[in-house]
């Protein structure tokens, strides 16, 4: 039996950016050339896609790393690097995201084929041709792509399923959902049978089906964690109406009605004023007189119900042709989640730094922007070490040093490039 999974963590890494070229024109009969560096290629989106043919997050049980391509660096000849494909995970559809780190709600994918960005990837560096101006034929430097965008992210499905079964555990549920649909679910006399959420395909005389899903487990207390069901009521709360099912063997039917209907209220009070259509079973052990007196006082609590036998099959054709015609008249209920403005999947930057004192005379200055401006600048080249600089400035990095202490000609060490720090700047 395959494994319900409900619940699970990714973590999800867009592409980062490709680097852009210092390149020159050397080409015969072409005077004096010029940059020619082409532009790094952008870094692959991550999208979450709802797929209707998936149930469970059972898929993120074995895989819950996911990271898109990087893009490719420019090229000379002012060719660019290729673009990363974006990359698209696919999750069951109910499926409500969160970023772990924030706690806010940022997707809420209700339908087949919803896509969902995630973390934007890294645009790519430009290269030295795009430099190039009347006053500055030559640029001998080139951008950086923009770094990935890494987070972890919560996955929690609901299912969405038109009615949903509840009851007590042996009221016949799993029985029930076998008989009227494809599903075979596992099937015992004894408490919590079934461990997970069954979903059964009916079709109706039109052609058209709609879906049950049955809940386990629910008993008193649910709603505070007591048995199996407050892990599972939540796979009701989008259905159009619920069938209960109640046992009529036992010892005291009203009294579980009831006690069902207060773990619904306890759990979420909209999902207690759903509909209810009521289905007595195992009316084959049930003599005619108790029968009748069941009928009538559950008749005084819910008057839309019949009496059916999962054993022998009885009944079923007024029970049918009742969820029939409620699952044409009755809406499917609207459960908005709110879902927050999510800038954190397009937050590229990473210009924040730190600096830190070495010993007397020597600085350490570290942070992802400079790390991938020092990747492209070579430290034997004036005018890109001019350009390093006027960048770590721009970034308020020699007014940080300043706060700390340095002096004249101290020693900066910035993204592993070693440069003398001037009091010039300021």
């Amino acid at each position: 039996m395959t494994s319900f999974i409900d619940r699970a963590k990714i973590k999800v890494i867009s592409g980062h950016g490709g680097n852009g070229m210092v390149a020159w024109r050397r080409e015969k009969y072409v005077d004096k050339g010029g940059p020619a560096g082409g532009d790094g290629g952008h870094g692959g989106d991550v999208y979450l896609m709802g797929d209707e043919g998936m149930s469970t997050l059972m898929d993120f049980k074995h895989k819950s790393v996911f990271k898109a391509q990087a893009g490719e660096n420019g090229r000379g000849k002012t060719q660019h690097g290729a673009c990363a494909e974006d990359l698209i995970i696919k999750v069951p559809v109910g499926v409500v995201v969160t970023d772990i780190s924030t706690g806010k709600i940022i997707a809420d994918i209700k339908e087949n084929g919803q896509k969902v960005l995630i973390a934007k990837g890294g645009r790519g560096g430009r290269g030295n041709a795009r430099f190039a101006t009347a006053q500055k034929r030559a640029p001998q430097f080139c951008e950086p792509g923009e770094p990935s965008i890494e987070r972890e992210l919560s996955l929690e499905l609901k299912l969405i399923a038109d009615v949903g079964l509840v009851g007590f555990p042996n009221a016949g549920k799993s029985t029930l959902i076998s008989i009227i649909s494809s599903a075979k679910p596992k099937i015992a006399d004894y408490p919590f049978t079934t461990l997970v959420p069954n979903l059964g395909v009916v079709e109706k005389p039109d052609g058209n089906t709609f879906v049950v899903a049955d809940i386990p487990g629910l008993i008193e207390g649910a709603s505070d964690g007591v048995g199996l069901g407050y892990e599972f009521l939540r796979h009701v709360q989008r259905c159009k109406f619920l069938i209960h099912l109640v046992d009529m063997s036992v010892e005291d039917p009203v009294g579980n009605y009831k006690k069902i209907n207060k773990e619904l209220e306890k759990f979420d009070v909209e999902l207690s004023k759903r509909y209810q259509f009521l289905v007595l079973n195992k009316a084959d052990i049930v003599d005619d007189k108790t029968k009748e007196k069941l009928y009538k006082d559950f008749k005084k609590l819910n008057s839309d119900l019949c009496i059916i036998s999962c054993a022998v099959k009885s009944g079923f054709d007024e029970f049918l042709q009742r969820i029939y015609q409620l699952t044409e008249s009755i809406e499917a209920p609207i459960i908005e989640v709110e879902v927050d403005d999510d800038n954190d999947a397009f937050n590229n930057d990473d210009s924040e730094f730190e600096v830190i004192k070495l010993d007397k005379n020597t600085y350490y200055v570290d942070g992802g922007k400079i790390r991938r401006l020092a990747s492209v600048t070579d430290e034997r080249n004036l005018q890109q070490m001019r350009r390093f600089s006027n960048i770590l400035d721009s970034m308020g990095v020699w007014e940080k040093l300043k706060e700390t202490g340095a002096q004249q000609e101290d020693t900066i060490i910035a993204g592993g490039i070693e440069t003398i720090y001037v009091e010039k700047y300021f």
